[in-house]
């Protein structure tokens, strides 16, 4: 169990005794997107963080190409590390393409999971008959070729769109210093796994109570869809954050923790 958490790079803060609050970060990123939110739970909670599989400070052997060619491969290693962590009552906190980790996590052990939050989250990133996933599947085959042949030009074109906030380019630096940090190899496997998923069926499955965490203007995850994933969720709430970009956790993290605590405690939304 010590070498699920060691190849995971996972770091455990906050009250020994406090009920599990587990931050998972998004696609070219690590554990360090959180670092403006998570300190402010490490009162009461017990703060886990941890890198997915061939990001961070996550061991490179952590990553199988085969078992992380779909998402049910990340939910696994999420559910192992609970199980290392024998952390039961589980706050899941997911960014991105991790909300739907998550969610994939809760459903294959639900009794594990006391609740899910989601920042920024999409069940399918393609357009589809009667669902607007903002892109079209035309787009999402230029975005993966452009990452086969410039991988270092991608991050610097992509980084400051995900991101938004063209005021502060400070964050568009960062998360491009951070897509640069990852093996291009992998980076160009999980976008594909990212991109062209598609967990719409599994929302209305997951009993969990949810908080749905949305950016007024966000280019990647538009508003619309997380509307989507709050009504196909039996359980779920959205709040609707006054910021832009795909990433509150670094451009609004006052706001996200202001949502997010009520939710943790007791299950009250503000916003």
């Amino acid at each position: 169990m010590d070498d699920i958490l060691a190849r995971h790079n996972v770091r455990v803060t906050g009250r020994p005794d406090g009920r599990p609050v587990m931050f998972a970060h998004g696609f070219g990123c690590d554990q360090n997107m959180w670092r403006f939110v998570a300190p402010a739970f490490e009162d009461e909670f017990r703060v886990v963080l941890f890198d997915q599989a061939g990001a961070g400070g996550a061991d490179p052997a952590a990553y199988d190409p085969a078992r992380h060619a779909s998402l049910h491969g990340y939910a696994e290693d999420v559910v192992s590390i609970c199980r290392a962590l024998e952390a039961r009552d589980v706050v899941f906190v997911g960014h991105s393409v991790s909300s739907m980790i998550g969610a994939l996590a809760a459903l294959a052990e639900p009794d594990r999971f006391a609740r899910l939050v989601m920042v920024s989250p999409s069940p399918r990133y393609i357009d589809d008959e009667g669902y607007v996933g903002g892109f079209s599947a035309t787009d999402i085959r230029e975005l993966l070729d452009s990452l086969d042949s410039n991988y270092l030009g991608w991050s610097s074109a992509m980084a400051p769109m995900i991101m938004g906030n063209p005021e502060r380019p400070e964050l568009a630096g960062e998360l491009t210093d951070s897509f640069c940090r990852t093996d291009p190899q992998i980076a160009r496997r999980f976008a594909e796994v990212t991109f062209t998923s598609d967990n719409r069926a599994d929302l209305p499955r997951v009993q969990t109570p949810t908080l749905v965490l949305q950016c007024a203007q966000d280019a990647i995850a538009p508003v619309s869809v997380g509307r989507y994933v709050a009504e196909a969720m039996p359980h779920a709430s959205l709040v609707l954050l006054d910021a832009t970009g795909h990433c509150p956790n670094l451009s609004a993290p006052e706001e996200t923790v202001a949502a997010i605590a009520p939710f943790i405690r007791d299950g009250r939304l503000v916003g």
